[in-house]
């Protein structure tokens, strides 16, 4: 914590926030990383996930399951969407998945 209170501007440290980003072209762009000296004097730190984790975003689970699991082919792309609102809307009476 010590070394985390030196790069903030502030004689007192009452709080500070950890930002978790994922490793989207926008969080890595020239202008973003111009911002992050003056986002660390406010006490904002950000922390980079790994490249691929999908196993940090359950969004990424759910739509493996359903991709591979639940979905199946459909002849148009209207279909195709009627079954993943379908999906969604019963998830948790008719689909869950055990995340643990």
């Amino acid at each position: 914590m010590k070394r985390l209170t030196s790069l903030c501007s502030t004689e007192k440290l009452d709080t500070f926030a950890v930002v978790v980003l994922d490793n989207a072209s926008m969080h890595r762009s020239q202008a973003f990383r111009q911002k992050i000296v003056e986002w660390l004097s406010h006490c904002v730190y950000l922390v980079y996930l790994s490249a691929y984790s999908p196993e940090l975003n359950l969004i990424e689970i759910l739509w493996r399951q359903m991709k591979y699991a639940w979905l199946s082919a459909y002849l148009s792309f209207d279909h195709l969407c009627a079954e993943v609102h379908r999906l969604l809307g019963s998830y948790g009476a008719d689909h869950a998945i055990n995340f643990e």
